[in-house]
């Protein structure tokens, strides 16, 4: 799935990582993922720090709205190469006022990559919104390098990529679909050049509409992904950035992975294809599948605010920024 692993090999010639844990969002209640996380960073030879409050819980939350700020802002400060989540769930939106995006952005520019999911989505945007700083869409803690067994190589590979600065691009191969009603391809060949890429969870995104923390992004490319939202909740929130115009405004819509949900009988053939040809009749943007991407266990990273181009070749499809960096 994601492009150019053959230059692994080289993988390690930046040397170990400093990765700062944190807990921005929803508390953490495996703690033996939590451990298992650590341990297996710390394993693949990088130092791992742990904030002094990622482990604290306030009802649902990681700490209250205070801590939890405390938290976002010792991780921009903390230097460290990486500064990952523990897990999302929720908590950032009401808190997003608080956050010193110059203090996140100067992180960034001090080469602090942000790393995370879900929830994280709302930072992400916010950031982009206020700061145009870069961050990744990408593994947590918990969820992601805390699992049993073995976590996803592919997902393991892109994080390799990262911490080296070898990441380039991600390629994967779309659904096989049914032509359009007038016979044309479900998706037709395509490049699009020199596009903002940006995106996330699609909840998560919907709920920033009408917010000052929702980038104007003109002629992007957006990702989307979300999990246990039924498919008529998925087109309600896509109805939702269609008629505020988001969707007319991108080059491309490119959907991850929407899972966690279970059809019901009144649905009737209603299902989650239903609502990607019916979103492919509303804008004039190609809707590409498949995207390796969101709460499933194979996930590529992506770089939210980046330039990237996109490619489109039959069922093959490209997201590169090697060009970016």
């Amino acid at each position: 799935m994601s492009q150019d692993h053959d230059h692994h090999h080289c993988g390690h010639d930046h040397g170990p990582r400093h990765i700062y844990i944190y807990s921005p969002s929803g508390a953490v209640r495996d703690k033996a993922a939590f451990r298992r996380g650590i341990k297996r960073l710390q394993a693949m030879g990088h130092e791992v720090e742990v904030d002094q409050d990622a482990l604290a819980s306030h009802t649902r939350f990681a700490g209250d709205d205070a801590t939890r700020l405390a938290a976002i802002h010792r991780a921009a400060a903390s230097g460290a190469d990486v500064a990952l989540i523990s897990r999302g769930g929720y908590g950032i939106t009401r808190i997003l006022p608080g956050i010193k995006y110059k203090a996140l952005a100067k992180a960034v520019e001090r080469g602090t990559q942000f790393v995370g999911v879900s929830d994280f989505t709302a930072l992400q945007l916010a950031l982009l919104a206020r700061t145009g700083a870069t961050t990744w869409a990408g593994p947590a803690l918990v969820g992601d390098l805390g699992v049993e067994g073995e976590p996803d190589d592919i997902m393991l590979a892109c994080l390799d990529d990262l911490f080296t600065g070898h990441g380039e691009g991600s390629g994967w191969r779309m659904h096989a679909e049914k032509p359009l009603a007038d016979g044309r391809p479900a998706v037709r060949d395509i490049y699009v050049k020199k596009a903002c890429l940006w995106g996330g969870n699609l909840a998560v995104l919907c709920s920033l509409v009408g917010t000052p923390y929702l980038p104007q992004i003109e002629g992007g490319v957006l990702f989307l992904e979300d999990v246990g939202e039924h498919p008529y909740r998925i087109e309600r929130l896509l109805t939702q950035l269609l008629h505020a115009g988001v969707l007319s405004r991108q080059k491309a819509v490119v959907l991850g992975q929407f899972n966690g949900y279970q059809l019901a009988a009144h649905d009737k053939g209603f299902k989650l294809q239903s609502v990607v040809d019916w979103l492919r009749t509303q804008i004039k943007a190609p809707v590409l599948s498949n995207l390796p991407f969101g709460h499933v266990p194979t996930k590529v990273l992506l770089p939210v605010g980046a330039e990237v181009s996109l490619s489109v070749e039959g069922r093959d499809a490209l997201i590169y920024w090697g060009h970016a960096h």
